[in-house]
C-alpha cells in the first residue's frame, strides 16, 4: 500500500495534468514551467546555497528538456524528492546550464 502523501501527490499531479491538458500548448508551457520554478527554487535555496537563486531558477529551466519540466512541476505541488534534487542537479551540469550561470554572473559583476 502506497503512503497517505503519495497517494494524494498522485492525485494532485494528475488534477495538474489534466487542468493542463484542457489549455493551448502555450498556456500549458507557461503554467508547467512557473510550476517547476517553485520546485527548483526549493532544491537551489537548500542544496546551493551560494547560487543566486534567480539565474539559478533561469538557467535550470530554460535548459530542462519538456519531460524535465513537467516533472519538476508535479514536484511543486507534492513537494521537492531525491528525484527533484536529481533532475535540478542533473541540468546545472550541464554546458549549456554552467554558461548560463557564468553568462548571470558576469551580467551582475557589470551590472
Amino acid at each position: 500500500m502506497l503512503p497517505l502523501r503519495v497517494l494524494r501527490g498522485t492525485s494532485v499531479a494528475a488534477a495538474m495534468l489534466a487542468v493542463l491538458s484542457a489549455c493551448a500548448p502555450e498556456t500549458q508551457d507557461q503554467i508547467a514551467r512557473n510550476a517547476a520554478k517553485s520546485a527548483v527554487n526549493r532544491v537551489v535555496l537548500e542544496r546551493y546555497p551560494g547560487l543566486p537563486i534567480e539565474p539559478a531558477i533561469n538557467c535550470v529551466i530554460d535548459n530542462a528538456t519538456a519531460q524535465q519540466i513537467y516533472a519538476l512541476a508535479a514536484d511543486s505541488v507534492t513537494g521537492p524528492t531525491a528525484a527533484t534534487g536529481e533532475i535540478v542537479a542533473g541540468i546545472l551540469q550541464q554546458p549549456a546550464t554552467v554558461r548560463c550561470l557564468a553568462d548571470s554572473a558576469l551580467v551582475q559583476l557589470a551590472g
